[in-house]
């Protein structure tokens, strides 16, 4: 089945959905031992949350990158997702979604959450031809995050490494077996339209574009 170009893909159950983030040892560590971040993690600063797996790969380099070496999958709310989706804004400016530049920057100045959209990585790491979404999240959004939609915090740098493993010894197969189980989130489609809504804390649906 082809993939749309733009599409939130997530491990999801019912009520939670996984995101992913990397983060050093001294962060990482206790936030997976506690299941909550530590007093070190800075709340006063934007946090970007991935849906997608193999995007954090790309971003901390199979947990390789300097102060990206615990990768932690967070299980958070659906409820608080689709929070900060209706209250996001896109990360750039749309000719089309937005009536001009000024409006879209009062807007993205004001929104909680914002909506970014990344090339989707392959098992090597390369671009695919669809994108995934990252979300941005400040302000009210992070003291959200933090503090009521966790549900729990999962240490995954053992995975990563075995699929990187895996990757660099050419078994494909077996890496691409090893990999959360990602499928289209629901919620996309019941709220689906062309951009970010970015308006007043929202009753209105969200727009991705």
């Amino acid at each position: 089945m082809e993939e749309p170009h733009r599409r939130i893909r997530a491990v999801h159950s019912e009520s939670t959905i996984t995101v992913y983030q990397a983060y050093t040892p001294g962060i990482g560590l206790p936030a997976a031992r506690e299941g909550r971040f530590p007093a070190a993690w800075k709340r006063d600063r934007m946090t970007w949350i991935k849906p997608s797996f193999m995007w954090m790969m790309y971003r901390c380099g199979w947990g390789t990158k300097a102060g990206q070496e615990t990768v932690l999958a967070v299980e958070i709310t659906r409820d608080g997702f689709e929070w900060a989706l209706r209250h996001s804004c896109l990360s750039s400016y749309v000719r089309g979604v937005h009536p001009d530049r000024a409006t879209w920057q009062r807007q993205l100045k004001r929104a909680p959450a914002r909506i970014q959209w990344d090339p989707e990585r392959d098992l090597h790491l390369n671009p695919l031809p669809y994108r995934s979404l990252q979300l941005g999240l400040s302000g009210e959004a992070v003291r959200r995050y933090a503090d009521e939609w966790t549900v729990a915090i999962h240490d995954v740098t053992p995975l990563a490494r075995e699929i990187h493993a895996l990757v660099s010894g050419g078994d494909l197969d077996s890496a691409a077996r090893l990999l959360p189980q990602e499928r289209p989130y629901p919620a996309a489609a019941d709220l689906r339209t062309e951009g970010a809504s970015g308006g007043p804390p929202a009753v209105k649906p969200f727009r991705l574009v």
